[in-house]
């Protein structure tokens, strides 16, 4: 288990550097020079020249992306110039809006997901089954910033029952968090009907049934449990594509989170807090995906027997 948690830890590590250096090419790569567009048509070359300098774009890339990775490596993402604080702050501050944003989604996805994935694995092949197996490829299917249009159009401007935008509430959660949560939900619902059906016929389950148990006990404490170890690892990516998704939800419901703080500054060339936004968001996806990693590792035998 030893050499399979420091496998995990050295695989981290190589993905968070993979992002950070996508991060400069990436941005290096936008066409348009960001001190002109920084400073305005208005600007001289003289003022120009200044920014460059101050930003250390009159350097090589190799020099340029040197003085990056000793910035990054010290958490150093300096200003925004847009914003006039430190960049690395600014992102901090919208954290627990996007974190709260993509909490609420997956918790909905679990308490809907899981058992409408149980009634279709129970009732295969039946119309309920059809039923959910239809409204879970509609969940898939359906672009996030088109269903948050639809939302707002039905519940916000024509029942008025429910807030376009904003923050504040928890009504103000309510249309984002289902515009977030729903592609997740079928996807849930689609893993835990076949995880369910994969184990349903195993031996353990038929033993259990000849003991007398009750059906109830045998699906939840049996059968379910054994399928639900690939359905831990699916949460933990599908979190982290929650909180990529959130850029996009966050953009449609002027959420003020993560997301939206870094659409505004991609379109402003705010190298600091897209870079630290960026960063972020891969460090706690790469984090998430190490505890998913490592409780696989501890609920199936065959990983840990293989890490070692």
């Amino acid at each position: 288990m030893g050499a399979y948690v420091v496998r995990r830890l050295f695989f981290s590590l190589f993905v968070l550097w993979g992002a950070v250096t996508i991060i400069f090419v990436v941005l290096r790569l936008v066409p348009g020079d960001p001190a002109y567009i920084m400073l305005g048509p208005d600007a001289d070359q003289a003022q120009v020249d200044a920014l460059r300098a101050q930003l250390g774009l009159d350097h090589s890339l190799i020099q340029q992306y040197a003085t990056y990775l000793a910035n990054v490596v010290h958490l150093d993402f300096g200003q925004s110039f847009r914003l006039n604080a430190d960049s690395m702050s600014l992102v901090l501050q919208r954290v627990p809006a996007t974190i709260q944003l993509a909490s609420t989604a997956l918790l909905l996805s679990l308490l809907i997901g899981l058992p409408l994935g149980v009634i279709a694995a129970l009732r295969a092949n039946s119309w309920v089954d059809r039923s959910i197996s239809v409204f879970s490829l509609m969940g898939q299917s359906t672009p996030s910033f088109w269903l948050g249009i639809v939302l707002i159009l039905v519940f916000a401007r024509g029942l008025q029952v429910l807030p376009s935008a904003g923050s504040g509430t928890w009504s103000h959660l309510v249309l984002p968090t289902i515009t977030l949560a729903l592609p997740f939900l079928a996807i849930l619902v689609r893993l835990t009907r076949s995880g369910l059906l994969e184990v349903v016929h195993e031996g353990y389950v038929q033993t259990a049934r000849a003991k007398g148990l009750g059906e109830g006990i045998v699906i939840l404490v049996h059968a379910l449990r054994n399928a639900l170890i690939p359905i831990v690892t699916v949460v933990g990516l599908q979190f982290g594509a929650l909180l990529g998704g959130t850029v996009i939800v966050e953009t449609v419901f002027a959420w003020p989170g993560v997301g939206r703080l870094l659409i505004d500054s991609i379109g402003r060339r705010d190298y600091g807090v897209v870079q630290a936004s960026i960063l972020l968001v891969a460090t706690i996806f790469v984090f998430i995906n190490l505890l998913v990693d490592l409780l696989y590792g501890f609920l199936d035998p065959r990983v840990r027997l293989a890490g070692d």
